[in-house]
């Protein structure tokens, strides 16, 4: 048996030693047996609200905790007895769904254990404290507050040890980070306002009461789980598109957004330079060196491109060594002006690589053809023919030598 199933063992053991020290027994009576039936139906239904992550090969529910009243409540017997039959029911539950853990009948034992002995903790705290806290304004409130912090870092330090010993965390960072995920004044005061809430009802057995908090508890809860649903599926929805219209080599959009911002400005009326660059001699780089030194090249050239776009342009890798630009809102000489301001950027100046187990520097050009012309629905050329035309003053350009720009301004007389 691994040393984090001896731990959760070690816990489980120790919550029923604690359980079953006599000065603290609880009375089993009918109020108790409300309290256990009550907040074991209200627990397992607020289990579908859980939120379920993964620390190397566990999985970690964040369920509602509602053991720090019910532990003050029925002491560390009544917390026990509490805890086997919710986690039991979990257990079974989870069995069904199958979407239960390889170990799942050990992290029984472990729940079991953890919880009990934070709601130990909550009892005998808030026993120690009360006579002073009930002297002080508010001291009830505060002292929840401290019960429910202690409770909660003690259930996380348990936590971090098992997944220290199982070999999930190795690293004292890992650790901070699964100790204090997610923690802060907010999440704690709410929790413990609920819980002090409830302990106050459940003391004066007000059970329609405390059923209706239970209810607008689990109402509030779903509406805020209904809406963290939705922005997780709109954020994942987001980059998803994102990654569709992503060049991975360059970080810049892709031919396939390019495809799509083509029809969406053919009919935006605007004043649009379109651009086709390339590199020069590109296969000459391959050939010479290998494609890792290649890519090194179309990288620079597109963080280059990257730095010397205005507000409104985009940038496309639109083939290999390829990159389109949609420079939007300009004049002719504006456009003309941009691109010329990066030819001078690229002269004189070399990407580094590393080339067999060395740093080289590799020096190259670019050649550039600029279309602008007026997107207007009412005219003969869109967009689409706008890239083709640029790309030919792209071919004029290798003509004429490379490292150059040509253009044309289809507005003017």
């Amino acid at each position: 048996m691994s040393k984090a199933r001896v731990f959760d063992l070690f816990l489980f053991v120790a919550s029923l030693a604690i359980a079953f020290i006599p000065t603290h027994a609880v009375v089993l009576d009918v109020t108790y047996i409300k309290a256990l039936l009550l907040y074991t139906v209200f627990s397992s239904i607020y289990f579908q609200l859980r939120i379920v992550t993964r620390s190397g090969n566990s999985t970690i529910d964040y369920a509602i905790s509602y053991t720090s009243s019910f532990g003050i409540f029925a002491g560390p017997l009544g917390t026990f007895l509490f805890e086997s039959v919710y986690r039991v029911i979990v257990y079974i539950y989870k069995k069904k769904t199958k979407t239960a853990d390889p170990g799942e009948f050990l992290d029984t034992f472990y729940n079991i254990g953890s919880f009990t002995l934070g709601g130990s903790a909550a009892y005998y705290l808030y026993k120690m404290l009360y006579p002073l806290a009930d002297k002080l304004p508010l001291g009830y409130w505060l002292l929840f507050l401290l019960v429910v912090c202690v409770t909660t870092l003690l259930s996380s330090t348990f936590l971090v040890i098992t997944f220290a010993l199982s070999g999930d965390i190795k690293t004292r960072q890992e650790a901070k980070h699964l100790l204090f995920r997610s923690r802060n004044l907010l999440d704690f005061s709410k929790v413990a306002l609920t819980n002090a809430l409830l302990l106050r009802l459940l003391q004066m057995e007000k059970w329609e009461m405390l059923i209706a908090l239970f209810l607008l508890n689990y109402v509030v809860s779903i509406s805020f789980y209904s809406k963290s649903q939705s922005a997780q599926h709109k954020y994942e929805r987001d980059k998803f598109e994102q990654m569709a219209y992503r060049d991975f080599l360059t970080g810049t959009y892709n031919r396939a957004h390019m495809d799509k911002m083509m029809k969406e400005l053919n009919q935006s009326g605007e004043y649009i330079g379109i651009v086709v660059a390339d590199i020069d001699r590109f296969k000459k780089i391959n050939d010479s060196y290998n494609h890792a030194v290649g890519d090194r090249v179309i990288v620079h050239f597109a963080d280059t491109l990257q730095r010397h776009l205005q507000e409104k342009d985009i940038l496309f890798r639109s083939g290999g060594e390829e990159f389109t630009l949609f420079l939007r809102d300009k004049t002719f000489e504006e456009c003309r002006t941009q691109i010329q301001e990066i030819l001078d950027s690229l002269h004189g100046h070399s990407v580094s690589a590393e080339f067999e187990e060395q740093m080289i520097r590799v020096p190259y050009s670019a050649s550039f053809g600029l279309y602008y012309y007026k997107a207007d629905p009412g005219q003969k050329t869109s967009m689409e023919k706008g890239y083709v035309f640029a790309d030919q003053l792209l071919l004029e350009s290798k003509k004429l030598g490379r490292n150059r720009l040509s253009y044309w301004n289809d507005l003017q007389p």
